[in-house]
């Protein structure tokens, strides 16, 4: 299952929200929404510098990270990044393939 990485910032009002109801609680909204979409919260961890908060979800396929980012993103209280993680194993494939390239001015 395809892996992504979620970076958020929280805006004004979404930090007043955290202060109300902590950090333990809002990882649960996120894994019960991971588990919704038929996929896993594999990891959540806040931050300092950067973005605030940093998830990887494992989704079944980019349309499902999309529609997540877009309503999560929809509520207001954070802005959100989304990366595609590819795997070393997606690395070999990749380097494995033949494309036909020139560089400008090649």
């Amino acid at each position: 299952m395809p892996k992504y990485l979620y970076q958020a910032n929280y805006t004004s009002a979404g930090m007043q929200g955290l202060l109300k109801e902590g950090g333990s609680s809002r990882r649960q909204v996120f894994a019960d929404l991971a588990t919704e979409q038929g996929g896993t919260l594999e990891s959540f961890y806040y931050a300092f510098g950067g973005a605030d908060l940093y998830m990887v979800f494992d989704l079944p396929d980019a349309t499902t990270a999309a529609a997540v980012s877009l309503v999560i993103t929809a509520g207001g209280a954070l802005s959100i990044s989304t990366v595609q993680l590819i795997t070393p194993e997606e690395i070999d494939a990749a380097v494995n393939k033949t494309v036909n390239y020139r560089p400008p001015g090649a």
